[in-house]
């Protein structure tokens, strides 16, 4: 076959015989074809046709966008209208190799454009599924997940209760995956010789974690195992040397692959939601304050959050970015928190580093250590999700991030730890951190529960109390300067006052102002 040859009818025909459907494709494609010597479908037709019997086509219940998966590949979703794809190749990109394979010489540019066209008008009636990105929830069975290894054969592994098993998920019932630049290769997990706490021993020795708060890293772990459930954010912590960039990407390394970056928090909208949508975790690092825009950013993620905007060359139409993601931030100090993220953040604290290790040691270790600790994770993850049932039957307290909670205690159960205990000391220590960083909240808590305070509560309007807790600031410290912004503050920290003991009711508005009453238990 030489470049001169314009077609090879012969070779187009056997390739396309081993698509299914192909034969009787190509006959028809040939009986359509202008008669002449050489009798050939336009390569338009022949693309399509390619395409057409190649592949199978939905549209992400997400977004809407078009997708194709191989009829005989892995279940990796291929973009239809990308013209490229680092992660899983395009549509297009496939039907130029599969073009090239067997003609071998590229298709023209207004071919690929004219079969592209018509493979995207028919994708139009496609059914409608649900793409995942590394992690998904089995179609048959809830109590069972799947972990996407993001390899090209599109290996995974299936979590059900009891057990875990590497297999290849069905395109037609099983999940079909999305691949994306920051969907890095796991290694093939490996059951421990020893068993889970085998590989709970190299995980401790590879990230320095203290005693208490390994649990709680663990259950961090097994919760982003599980789609669609919010997790509370691991925040790196501990003083200068503790190895917290390190131990990050150690950390999210275990799920999205050793190479994952560790990265700096972007300061607009829809970086930040485009940085959520790539990736499975979501992690920043060396944060030295966490600014108001980010902090309603990161507790939007947690619970899952969209971004909508206008879509690129179109006037009316919108592209949506959908994210629920296990977060994770390092730094020494992150200062005043406010309250809705405190409720959603979990400090992991590093001890110091006593034995330090070459850079070429340190993860050359983590590199051999990662199939096994991945293989004793997905141990833990199969026992607790048989406990699961039990952990829900048992609770009869949960705080926020519950489904959290449950695995936390389920984690307890299995392994004989006391995760919940030190969760529950932490989450007290944060209410304490947001209540004492902001000095409208410490005169409130201050006269609240101190001998002044009426046993009996006090009533007024917002503008009584805000006239009476300024005259407790101090000269120079930050207080609102309004009534209504007094109102926000105290509506925003109202639960974690609820856990001092300082209770905030309000009543209707009526002639005379909106009443409010403060009562304390002491």
């Amino acid at each position: 076959m030489t470049m001169s040859q314009p077609y090879d009818a012969a070779a187009i025909a056997r390739a396309l015989v081993a698509i299914p459907g192909g034969r009787d494709a190509y006959a028809e494609a040939e009986s359509r074809a202008p008669q002449g010597r050489h009798r050939q479908p336009p390569q338009a037709e022949l693309l399509r046709l390619i395409g057409e019997n190649g592949f199978r086509y939905f549209r992400n219940e997400s977004d809407g966008e078009p997708y194709a998966v191989p009829e005989n590949g892995p279940a990796i979703a291929v973009p239809l209208r990308a013209k490229a794809h680092s992660a899983s190749g395009s549509l297009r990109q496939h039907l130029i190799r599969d073009y090239l394979t067997t003609y071998n010489h590229p298709p023209s540019q207004s071919a690929l454009a004219d079969a592209i066209a018509a493979l995207d008008a028919l994708a139009c009636d496609a059914p409608e599924s649900q793409l995942w990105l590394r992690v998904a929830p089995d179609p048959d069975d809830p109590n069972v997940t799947w972990l996407d290894l993001g390899r090209a054969d599109g290996q995974s592994v299936r979590i059900a209760p009891g057990e875990w098993t590497l297999t290849y998920p069905d395109p037609s019932t099983g999940p079909v995956w999305r691949r994306t630049k920051l969907v890095g290769r796991l290694p093939l997990p490996v059951s421990p010789t020893g068993g889970w706490r085998a590989g709970m021993e190299a995980f401790a020795e590879l990230l320095p974690f203290t005693e208490k708060t390994l649990p709680l890293a663990v259950a961090w772990l097994l919760a982003a195992l599980r789609p669609s459930i919010p997790r509370p954010i691991a925040y790196l912590t501990g003083e200068q040397g503790t190895g917290k960039t390190t131990s990050g990407r150690m950390l999210v390394g275990l799920l999205d692959g050793p190479r994952t970056p560790l990265r700096q928090a972007p300061t607009n909208d829809r970086d930040l939601s485009v940085t959520a949508t790539a990736g499975w975790t979501l992690p920043f690092d060396n944060l030295l304050s966490i600014p108001l825009k980010l902090s309603e950013f990161l507790s939007r993620v947690v619970t899952g959050s969209a971004d909508v905007s206008r879509a690129l060359y179109s006037d009316n139409d919108v592209s949506v970015l959908a994210f629920e993601r296990p977060i994770l931030l390092t730094g020494i100090d992150v200062g005043a928190l406010k309250s809705d993220l405190s409720e959603r953040m979990m400090p992991l604290e590093l001890r110091p580093i006593t034995k330090r290790r070459t850079i070429t040691d340190l993860w050359g270790g983590y590199e051999r250590a990662h199939p096994e600790i991945l293989g004793a994770m997905l141990d833990l993850a199969a026992l607790v999700w048989a406990e699961l049932p039990q952990a829900a039957a048992d609770l009869t307290h949960r705080p926020r991030m519950a489904d959290f909670y449950e695995i936390l205690y389920a984690l307890d159960r299995v392994t004989g730890w006391s995760g919940t205990s030190t969760y529950n000391g932490a989450q007290r220590d944060l209410v304490d951190a947001v209540l004492d960083g902001d000095p409208a909240i410490v005169a409130l808590c201050t006269w609240a529960l101190g001998p002044s305070f009426p046993r009996e509560g006090w009533s007024g309007t917002m503008t009584d109390l805000h006239g009476f807790l300024s005259e407790r600031v101090r000269p120079g410290e930050p207080f609102p300067r309004t009534a209504a912004s007094l109102s926000a503050c105290l509506n925003t920290a109202a639960p974690s006052l609820r856990q001092r003991g300082i209770y905030i009711t309000r009543s209707k508005s009526n002639k005379n102002g909106r009443k409010y009453t403060i009562t304390a238990e002491t």
